[in-house]
């Protein structure tokens, strides 16, 4: 039989002590775990010198093990997160799940299940809202056009706003519920695993609107295939 692992691969450091609560919410105990994250082992500096943002190149934004948030490349950190999956792989998982939902073209396991949430939510948001129309908030300006296209099986065109989960204070928050919810949405997703539920709660008064959060539902999805 084989012996059931868990390895989460964040594309910051791990752990991850704002998400992975939500994982053991919902994930036997019992259920061995590894995290690993992107940017194990490195300093601020090294951080800078290997993913720094190429001008006009996709981004994604993530926290470091102090708390504090730092802004990579996309490209780069798709290529160190191969060699951190195969790793993950040789220490016996038998499922990796990707806390980010920003795309990833190339990553796979030869053996592992490998759950990816930017595979995962745009069919499950566009079959649970249909026609509804969804309001998606990114972390950053710049994912607006980057991450757009993952959402074409929704029925309707989002609409989006911008605003990190990793800022001071709230008020960033509100102003980007209030504006989807005035330009007619129906819906709201906060597409960003750094979002949590004290974001959710936020979001939802702010806006009057019904809230979905991206790592709420991946949880719930993991926890029903480990």
């Amino acid at each position: 039989m084989t012996i059931r692992k868990l390895g989460t691969l964040t594309i910051g450091q791990a752990p991850r002590a704002d998400i992975t609560p939500i994982l053991d919410a919902h994930v036997d105990n019992a259920l061995p775990r590894i995290h690993a994250g992107v940017l194990d082992g490195l300093t601020a500096g090294e951080v800078a010198e290997q993913f720094a943002p190429r001008p006009g190149k996709p981004v994604l934004i993530t926290r470091l093990r102090d708390g504090s948030s730092v802004i990579i490349d996309k490209q780069a950190t798709e290529t160190a997160a191969r060699d951190k999956l195969a790793a993950l792989e040789a220490e016996g998982c038998t499922t990796v799940v990707m806390l980010c939902t920003g795309t990833f073209e190339t990553l796979h396991c030869a053996r592992a299940r490998l759950v990816e949430p930017d595979r995962i939510l745009p069919p499950t948001v566009a079959a649970a809202v249909q026609d509804a129309q969804v309001g998606i908030i990114v972390p950053l300006i710049e994912q607006i056009d980057s991450e757009a296209s993952k959402w074409a099986a929704l029925a309707r065109q989002p609409i989006y706003a911008a605003a990190s989960p990793y800022a001071e204070g709230q008020a960033e928050l509100e102003a980007a519920a209030r504006d989807l919810a005035a330009r007619g949405a129906d819906i709201l997703l906060m597409d960003c695993m750094g979002f949590l539920e004290q974001h959710r709660q936020v979001v939802a008064q702010a806006s009057g609107l019904p809230v979905i959060l991206s790592n709420a539902l991946i949880a719930k999805v993991v926890s029903e295939i480990v």
